[in-house]
């Protein structure tokens, strides 16, 4: 008798557990088909971002220099232009100039989004900033009040690094806390940073905080230098982590993406 009762015990405590799995997978399913993209425009990178940008996500990505952050980025930014979203650009990169010439040279251009308005390029003087580091929290202020008061969907901000180094742990924390409750209310938000302006401790918070985060290096693989952009998180992806693409930026063809049995050889 005993033995039944255990047995029945074990049933039932199997049976909960498969009914609560179910219930996650359902629940997993139901937010990944409700859930919208963005485009990059680039059918591979959509396909290894499970559909695109998810809207009204908080997206950071790190790397180091030339690991293809700002690429990345103008690949977005013009695959969402071409699906008749308003896009913000916030770059402490480049001019606008360079920016619109960098994008033609690539095969992605935006000249006539720009023209019309659809699209916006914010310049930030880096120099300035490197020049008054105090002012660092204030301009962090200032760049989540633009992002407020903008009518674009997609906000683009190329990148955050400059401010990150010279501004206090809080500020940035604060800065990405309030880009969350934006994301919130409908906005688009992909920052890029370089992954020595954080400390580990505040990377990783940062990382928690958002809805997706793409880390992108520059590997050598055998005589070949490539870039690769990998998944560390992603909100109603069902692998969350390890999903890698390789690419290459080509002067003719623009975002080149490398197949990864090309990339082993």
């Amino acid at each position: 008798m005993e033995g039944n009762k255990d047995d029945e015990a074990l049933f039932e405590k199997e049976s909960f557990e498969e009914e609560v799995f179910s219930d996650l997978k359902e629940e997993e399913e139901e937010e990944k088909a409700s859930l919208e993209f963005i485009s990059t425009g680039n059918m591979e990178i959509d396909r290894k971002l499970e559909g695109g940008i998810p809207t009204g996500s908080l997206c950071l990505l790190e790397g180091g220099n030339d690991s293809g952050k700002s690429i990345l980025l103008q690949q977005i930014m013009w695959g969402a232009l071409n699906e008749d979203k308003r896009v913000l650009a916030l770059t402490t990169e480049k001019t606008s100039k360079e920016l619109l010439n960098q994008m033609e040279s690539l095969k992605l251009g935006i000249s006539d989004y720009f023209i019309i308005g659809r699209s916006k390029i914010f310049e930030i003087n880096a120099s300035y900033v490197e020049e008054n580091p105090q002012l660092s929290e204030s301009l962090l202020l200032v760049l989540l009040e633009c992002i407020k008061r903008c009518d674009e969907e997609l906000i683009l901000i190329d990148s955050l690094t400059i401010f990150a180094v010279n501004a206090s742990e809080n500020a940035v924390l604060n800065f990405f806390t309030e880009c969350v409750k934006l994301c919130d209310r409908g906005k688009t938000i992909l920052i890029s940073v370089h992954g020595y302006a954080f400390s580990q401790v505040v990377l990783y918070r940062l990382r928690s905080v958002c809805s997706a985060c793409l880390e992108l290096r520059i590997e050598q693989v055998g005589d070949q230098r490539v870039k690769t952009m990998e998944i560390q998180k992603l909100r109603g992806a069902k692998k969350n982590t390890g999903n890698m693409v390789s690419f290459n930026v080509d002067s003719e063809f623009g975002l080149k993406i490398i197949p990864v049995s090309k990339v082993k050889a």
